[in-house]
């Protein structure tokens, strides 16, 4: 009896441990059913640029339409999917830790799109977002060769033939604006206006089709009409009226970062770990520019390093000829595993983005199966630019900030991050991620490279003080973070003018005028750009925690290649994969 009464208990046990899987797989399947559907009918419906982005060709044909009709109906589906996914309840703590994780995370994608247009409202300020969406919307067709050049010309076809609808719902749209968005879009538009007319038609030459070409010709006339209309118009109407606030607010401020990056610190600590650190790197840099020269102030070091820079027409090969000392730097002291021999495309930015970007990556979706070039974007100076403005701008690509750009941007910043996004553990992953893990990861790369010895003499130096040069390039860079962390808080809770900002970041960030103004104009309408220090903070207390839990066995290579692995997700979500537990990301 007792034998069967064992057996019968085993059975049961075997039963409810079936039943619970199934349950479980059947919230999972729910779940990815419905995210699924969310991509499909919101994320990429109402965002198709970013369709043929992350390689779902399906999506080329179509483009965004920020109709007050469109956005009303975006409004609409985003609530409907928030409803169904809350619904969706994981069966208990111990559910699935990716899948669980997920929903999360696409909870937050859907709450901060609601956000943005509920709130935030870029489509009834931003000029710049309408001319620069069909710049970029012709861009992503172009850049890669995904298809054949006449696949790829009859979508842009059909793409450009939606552009003066764009512009028309712009004029309905744009009310009363903040005056810096009016001026950033007429500043980006003459290069806009220059890419339809010069480097389109030039990206499509080898186009075959005849009827295809002649109708081409069409409609990019017409889009360059349009935008040339547009410009006018934001010259001659628009900019007299634009007299609104581009400030969002301490709460939208506290809700996009709790969305966006999973961080509800209030904004007043926040601050206090953003000017420690800020004071933290000046003192670090002004020691060693009195190291470097005794007699001078550290303002004059600044501009002494500013000066040791390449010539603008020797800038990308600059930054080409640094990439083999990172890779073998990498490699000999065991970084972090590269998964591909691959090297990034250097070239210039596009004219779209100039305004308000150095640098960037460029890299391929993760569903792009056929064109996988990833393209490393410097921005040169503009040819109207005076030559005092040229020495000023050019002040940013110095000596240690070539390096520091590099690492961030290729080695083993952004494009090793891409080369392991493969490995992912989801779809979600895959699609979406925080700022403060990729620019995060992408920033804390910068300081950590020179911290294991890379730019020491004979190693990405030639000899000790160049190699103290490239340590305050590094610090400049993180200095420009920090003030970035302060403004961007600051400005957008109504304690510091647009005016200000510019001088904090010279005075404070060590930057330029010209540096100074450029991410200032960034600033109004990315208000969190404080990601970049707080997801390297964050990255740095993980290691830190991650090595006392493992102590003797702790691997500088494994705990990158474990963080990599994860995709990108908020930092709150790798923290608990990789210990585990829920403790505080700060």
């Amino acid at each position: 009896m007792k034998k069967l009464f064992v057996l019968f208990a085993i059975g049961a046990c075997m039963c409810s441990a079936i039943t619970a899987y199934a349950a479980q797989e059947n919230w999972k399947q729910k779940f990815e059913k419905a995210s699924d559907a969310y991509f499909d009918q919101v994320y990429f419906h109402y965002g198709p640029t970013n369709g043929t982005l992350v390689g779902y060709h399906q999506f080329d044909g179509q483009l965004e339409d920020y109709s007050r009709k469109n956005v009303d109906a975006e409004i609409a589906a985003l609530k409907s999917f928030e409803k169904r996914i809350e619904a969706i309840h994981p069966d208990d703590a111990a559910a699935d830790f990716v899948a669980r994780s997920d929903r999360e995370i696409v909870l937050s994608n859907i709450r901060s799109q609601l956000l943005t247009l509920e709130t935030i409202r870029p489509w009834e300020k931003n000029a710049d977002n309408y001319s620069s969406t069909c710049a970029n919307g012709a861009f992503v067709l172009m850049e890669r060769k995904f298809a054949s050049p006449d696949e790829r010309l009859r979508s842009l076809v059909a793409r450009e033939k939606q552009m003066p609808a764009l512009l028309d719902a712009a004029r309905v749209n744009l009310k009363n604006p903040p005056r810096v968005y009016t001026e950033i879009a007429i500043e980006q538009l003459p290069d806009i206006v220059s890419f339809f007319e010069k480097d389109v038609p030039l990206a499509f030459a080898d186009a075959q089709d005849a009827a295809l070409k002649a109708e081409f010709a069409q409609t990019n006339a017409a889009v360059i009409a349009e935008l040339k209309s547009y410009l006018g118009w934001l010259k001659t109407d628009l900019l007299a009226r634009s007299n609104g606030d581009f400030r969002i607010g301490a709460e939208a401020f506290q809700k996009k970062l709790a969305y966006d990056e999973m961080v509800d610190l209030p904004l007043d600590k926040l601050l206090e770990i953003g000017w420690a650190d800020l004071k933290k790197n000046q003192a670090h840099f002004n020691e060693i520019a009195k190291e470097l020269e005794p007699a001078k102030d550290a303002r004059a070091v600044v501009e002494e390093l500013g000066e040791n820079h390449p010539a603008p027409d020797h800038l990308l090969d600059a930054f080409r000829a640094t990439f083999d000392g990172l890779v073998s730097f990498i490699r000999s002291h065991h970084i972090v595993t590269i998964p591909s021999d691959v090297r990034p495309i250097v070239e210039e930015t596009p004219p779209f983005m100039r305004a308000t970007t150095f640098a960037s990556m460029d890299t391929p979706g993760p569903f792009e199966k056929h064109a996988t070039e990833a393209y490393f974007n410097v921005t040169l100076p503009d040819p109207s630019m005076k030559p005092e403005e040229v020495e000023g701008f050019m002040h940013s690509f110095n000596i240690g900030t070539v390096i520091s750009t590099a690492v961030h941007e290729a080695y083993p910043g952004h494009y090793i991050q891409f080369l392991w996004l493969p490995q992912a553990p989801s779809k979600v992953r895959k699609l979406l991620g925080a700022n403060t893990d990729i620019e995060g990861w992408a920033h804390y790369t910068e300081q950590m490279m020179l911290d294991e010895g890379y730019g020491q003499s004979g190693v990405g130096a030639k000899d000790e003080r160049e190699a103290k040069f490239l340590r305050l390039g590094q610090l400049q860079d993180a200095l420009l973070r920090n003030a970035r962390f302060i403004v961007g808080i600051e400005m957008h809770t109504g304690k510091m003018s647009f005016d200000e900002a510019v001088a904090f970041f010279q005075k404070e960030g060590y930057q330029s005028k010209e540096t100074a103004m450029v991410e200032t104009k960034r600033g109004t309408s990315d208000p969190t750009y404080l990601y970049y220090t707080l997801g390297k903070l964050e990255i740095m207390k993980l290691r830190e925690d991650v090595k006392k839990k493992q102590g003797a066995a702790f691997s500088l290579e494994k705990f990158h290649d474990d963080f990599l692995r994860e995709g990108f997700p908020p930092i709150k979500i790798v923290r608990e994969a990789m210990l585990g537990d829920d403790s505080p990301t700060l």
